[in-house]
């Protein structure tokens, strides 16, 4: 008994050396950062399963943002307010039919990893959206409602196109579901000369106008472009929260040393504590420049496929 008393002793008192050689004693537990990393990288995973599938709809992209100006009149509201929640817009597809394509503003709140819907409004609301830059990429846009207009700015000029482009696709196949269902064509069916023509078609006026957007994002090579815009989304959240946890340790080492220097340590473990920090610096600097030159890759291949495109679309002119 005695044995199985000092082997647990020794066993806890080296859990206790590593989470404070890891700057891990009194702050966040392991497993809450483990869970806010995979829900960081599986965000539209999650979304979709709490969100749209109870709901019977398919997600097709979700992106976080947050608003480019203030809304009038809510100044006195915001004021010495801090903001205390994520905003995610979230495009869908009802699995019913005929299908409906939706836009819905998704939140999640501070302390919660829970998403809670607030606003959705259908493709046939959706009057104007404006690229703001059709000369490079940019992550700011707007969205044009029949009652309200949403200025927005994405986490990252990549979000932005991509869910541009899948918005614009999806409207497009919305907008000749919905020309067919109004103007069945039948074969048996011939024009009267004389009779009155059936002017029953007037959809055009309410598709939804894309102005300022870039033509790469309204154009042919859309897989190309999707492929290439998730690598960049994937690496920006990447060095998002890579950058985030140096900066959490480089916060919480003080307060190490605080609580260090009041205990009195001794000096090997201060020598101990120093390796410890300079080694995750020196692996939180060597990941970033991974990240750097896999973005540079990222930008070479973007460039490599958009003349491919290019030449490709020039043989199949001169074929025709």
């Amino acid at each position: 008994m005695q044995d199985k008393d000092g082997l647990r002793r020794r066993q806890t008192g080296l859990l206790k050396t590593f989470h404070r050689s890891s700057g891990l004693e009194g702050g966040r537990k392991p497993q809450e950062d483990q869970a806010e990393g995979i829900l960081k990288m599986n965000i539209q995973s999650a979304i979709s399963r709490e969100i749209f599938v109870p709901r019977g709809e398919k997600l097709l992209v979700a992106i976080e943002v947050r608003r480019r100006a203030k809304r009038k009149g809510l100044s006195f509201l915001n004021a010495g307010r801090k903001k205390d929640y994520l905003t995610f817009l979230c495009l869908s597809v009802t699995n019913s039919r005929p299908a409906q394509v939706l836009i819905t503003k998704v939140k999640r709140y501070q302390g919660t990893r829970q998403f809670a819907k607030r606003s959705q409004w259908s493709v046939e609301q959706l009057r104007q959206v404006n690229g703001i830059n059709p000369d490079k990429d940019t992550p700011e846009f707007d969205l044009v409602f029949d009652r309200t207009t949403d200025q927005w700015v994405a986490s990252s000029a990549a979000e932005k196109c991509m869910f541009v482009q899948v918005l614009y696709h999806a409207c497009q196949n919305y907008w000749e579901a919905k020309r067919g269902q109004d103007n069945p064509a039948s074969p048996g069916e011939q024009k009267i000369p004389g009779a009155p023509e059936n002017k029953k078609s007037p959809v055009a006026p309410n598709q939804t106008n894309f102005v300022n957007c870039q033509q790469k994002l309204m154009g042919d090579a859309c897989s190309v472009n999707m492929v290439i815009y998730r690598c960049k989304i994937f690496l920006n959240r990447m060095k998002n929260s890579m950058t985030a946890n140096q900066g959490r340790l480089q916060r919480e080492a003080p307060a190490v040393k605080a609580s260090r220097s009041r205990r009195s340590p001794s000096p090997p473990a201060v020598r101990k504590m120093g390796n410890v920090m300079r080694r995750a610096s020196q692996v939180l600097s060597e990941r970033g420049e991974r990240l750097m030159k896999a973005d540079d890759k990222t930008s070479h291949m973007f460039h490599g496929a958009k003349q491919f495109a290019e030449a490709a679309q020039k043989m199949a002119l001169k074929q025709i």
